[in-house]
């Protein structure tokens, strides 16, 4: 079978999720869809990750597997005028057969934007928190999460996960005008850790946890009285973004940069 690897935006916001679902509208149906219009019947369409309801991405990458070739160029002009205006084809290019966009991807990053004010051209791709921001608190905090950790009190139903260790290779807290930018980068991610660390370093920054609580968090320790934990902090899915997928001789991560700019007023 012909294999092509794929390069795709998209704003998941009416979305429930990547993953094709047969009750809900999902990114990769609409992408098989169009790809079956344009007149290539998918044998096998798979993501490097399964981005949540309500997650954005800036460079999802796919392999597809099609019934016959096509001319990449010319097919993929003719996909992305059959989807939808909030998911666009970035690339599209012949791939070796085997490749596999999900095992052989060797890093991934997620980028989230946190709004100090209101704002009514970037509502979608933020999370406002109202409270006042340390940032260097949350910097510093951020830094603790380099290396090896146990993110099980991260994860959702982490007793489904096969482990709940995960290495990540960075994390940083940038400014950049209104916003609060955290990114991280990992080989794999949790369901929903990205948010819950992010809601987690929120805390931190509004001064309502400190950085002991933050590492007896990062360490699998619950608190005993059983309240303040991630869970109940979980950013909303609006400001996430899967940023980049990196595969054996990509060049590295750029500067952190915002997607929806927001001007300090």
């Amino acid at each position: 079978m012909p294999t092509y690897r794929l390069n795709i935006e998209y704003e998941g916001t009416r979305y429930h999720g990547w993953q094709e679902q047969k009750n809900a509208r999902s990114v990769a149906g609409e992408l098989r869809r169009a790809i079956e219009e344009a007149g290539a019947p998918v044998r096998e369409l798979g993501g490097s990750g399964r981005t949540d309801a309500g997650v954005h991405a800036l460079a999802q990458v796919a392999h597809l597997r099609l019934a016959r070739e096509v001319d990449p160029e010319p097919f993929r002009r003719a996909v992305n005028d059959r989807l939808p205006a909030d998911v666009h084809v970035l690339g599209l290019v012949a791939a070796p057969d085997r490749f596999h966009s999900r095992h052989d991807a060797v890093s991934r990053s997620y980028l989230y934007q946190i709004s100090r004010r209101r704002t009514a051209l970037a509502k979608r791709f933020v999370w406002w928190v109202k409270r006042p921001l340390d940032e260097r608190r949350m910097a510093e905090a951020a830094a603790l999460l380099a290396g090896k950790h146990d993110f099980r009190l991260f994860c959702e139903r982490p007793a489904e996960q096969p482990s709940t260790l995960v290495v990540v290779d960075g994390a940083e807290v940038v400014v950049d005008g209104a916003l609060i930018l955290v990114r991280l980068a990992a080989s794999h991610f949790l369901w929903k850790m990205v948010r819950r660390v992010v809601g987690a370093l929120v805390q931190v920054g509004a001064g309502e946890l400190d950085r002991r609580g933050f590492e007896s968090l990062l360490a699998a320790r619950a608190p005993k009285s059983g309240k303040g934990l991630p869970a109940e902090w979980t950013a909303p899915p609006s400001g996430l973004f899967l940023e980049k997928v990196l595969y054996e001789g990509d060049p590295p991560l750029g500067p952190a940069m915002p997607v929806v700019p927001v001007v300090a007023e």
